[in-house]
């Protein structure tokens, strides 16, 4: 059978940087290919490509028998291909009608055609397993019904071949489940799929075949059946890949204890009598979907959330205020979640960066001027240490990839050995490599004394480094239980809010 998408000889350049170096790749009518890599392996220069957003320095791009047009995202709506990005892209106070319908209509048009478009839509739903309200503000779905909604917008402009960048990045485990039912079924009905993601476990439970790009070039296409996790690691990231394991251990005294905590901002309720005891040599995990509270928690301590109410103690002491100062001697370590916008300057360079939080030390600054030779050895230190690739201490920080950013983002953290650590999200979007390195340097923190309170919404993350855990939901804590009383359909339950030890919105 001829396969309904050909990219030959694919190429892009930016700059001295080689993302896609000569790439072939096929995809079969009614297959599902998943595509693995490292961070800055090209996956997403790829698809881009395919999609029209970039345009390949050479190469051609063939849709069901047709070279589609470099640079032309209609074009390649109109041969039938939809994007569904790992960032939705919805309005959120428009309903789900106008969501998927919007664009599809010109301008021109004397009336439009909503009962046709609500019929269309009401069939393309049920066909393919997709329930959802055409009625209803997107603002009021969860967030696997936005992801529907997402895949419904493709399919409502005839997609045929569908591609998914990290479908289930933000999905309780069995939002995931049921996602890759409907995929299933949908593969089943004719469509074709390609999805990128990290979760090998996904990959292998659900693809048809698995292609991987290393350094901009495809170095293995295989059956996913068969294939073993530790065998795509090492093909995404050309060596073995070996994860710490988490040893148990005597917590210690108590680090971080808050009580009835509550954060507010615009009459709002983020946070909701919030209580959790951190202590020595332990990780707690705080696991939830996204958009319940954890960028609030993760800004409490960052200095940058609305002043909270609420009893608050750290190293043993109460705190009247949890401000930089508080935080700054407490020295408390933070990993922010968006490593892009929070955790670096990307015009900045590395060295910078490396110092940022230290502006004040005086071995990086005197007189309010910042010592350059000390903070270049400095970061000469971090980049050896943390082993961060490709950079330079006067590399631009935006230049480095994913993974090596959160590596300095850590370094910078963890190379004064603080005694507690807030990590928010630390490895979202990063391959398996820069996975194991960064959990590994966790787990040597917390054996040195340290306590680390992980924020994330990964639960294999969750089970791998976390003592205990709680779940937030709608700005609200469960009770702590032990991880080996917690399974992930259990937690999956809680983070939904259906299980009977799930915290309850007040």
């Amino acid at each position: 059978m001829s396969p309904v998408l050909e990219l030959t000889g694919i190429t892009k350049r930016f700059g001295t940087l080689l993302a896609n170096d000569g790439i072939d790749l096929t995809l079969g009518r009614g297959e599902v290919l998943a595509l693995l890599g490292e961070n800055g392996a090209g996956k997403t220069t790829l698809m881009s490509i395919l999609f029209g957003h970039y345009v390949a320095d050479a190469g051609t791009v063939r849709a069901f028998g047709q070279v589609l047009p470099p640079g032309d995202p209609k074009a390649a709506i109109a041969a039938g291909i939809g994007m569904v990005h790992q960032h939705f892209t919805l309005a959120s106070n428009l309903s789900v009608l106008d969501n998927v319908t919007i664009g599809t209509e010109p301008l021109s048009a004397w009336r439009s055609r909503r009962g046709a478009a609500r019929r269309r839509l009401v069939e393309l739903a049920e066909r393919f397993g997709l329930p959802v309200d055409p009625d209803r503000r997107v603002g009021e779905l969860s967030v696997g019904e936005r992801q529907r909604v997402e895949i419904l917008k493709s399919l409502y402009r005839d997609a045929r071949i569908l591609i998914l960048d990290e479908p289930t990045a933000v999905l309780t485990p069995q939002e995931s489940e049921r996602l890759f039912s409907t995929l299933r079924g949908m593969a089943r009905q004719g469509l074709s799929l390609i999805f990128i993601s990290h979760k090998l476990h996904e990959v292998v439970a659900h693809a048809d075949r698995v292609a991987v790009l290393r350094g901009g070039r495809l170095v293995a296409e295989r059956p996913a059946a068969g294939a073993s996790r530790a065998e795509l690691a090492e093909l995404m990231v050309g060596r073995r890949v070996v994860h710490a394991s988490r040893v148990p251990l005597e917590p210690g005294g108590s680090l971080l204890r808050l009580d009835g905590v509550r954060v507010e901002a615009g009459g709002r309720r983020l946070l909701d009598d919030i209580a959790l005891d951190l202590r020595e040599r332990e990780v707690l995990g705080i696991v939830g979907v996204a958009g319940n509270g954890q960028d609030a928690l993760s800004r409490l301590f960052a200095g940058t959330a609305p002043q909270p109410t609420g009893r608050i103690e750290l190293l043993g002491r109460p705190v009247a205020r949890l401000d930089h100062d508080a935080l700054a001697e407490a020295g408390l370590a933070h990993i922010p979640e968006d490593r892009h916008h929070e955790g670096v300057v990307g015009d900045l360079r590395l060295y910078e960066n490396a110092v940022l939080e230290r502006i004040r030390d005086r071995r990086f600054s005197r007189l309010g001027l910042l010592r350059r030779q000390a903070a270049l050895d400095h970061a000469a230190g971090l980049i050896r240490m943390f082993d961060i690739r490709g950079a330079e201490p006067t590399t631009r920080t935006r230049l480095l990839s994913g993974g090596n950013m959160q590596k300095l983002i850590l370094g910078r953290n963890l190379v004064e050995q603080p005694r507690l650590i807030v990590a928010s999200q630390p490895t979202r979007g990063l391959d398996e490599g820069a996975v194991a390195e960064i959990h590994r340097r966790l787990l040597e923190a917390r054996g040195n004394g340290a306590g680390v309170l992980l924020i994330s919404e990964d639960l294999d993350e969750i089970f791998r480094l976390a003592d205990r855990v709680q779940v937030i939901f709608k700005g609200r804590l469960s009770a702590p239980l032990p991880i080996e009383a917690a399974s992930e359909a259990r937690l999956g339950l809680m983070m939904a809010g259906e299980d009977g030890d799930a915290p309850r919105a007040a």
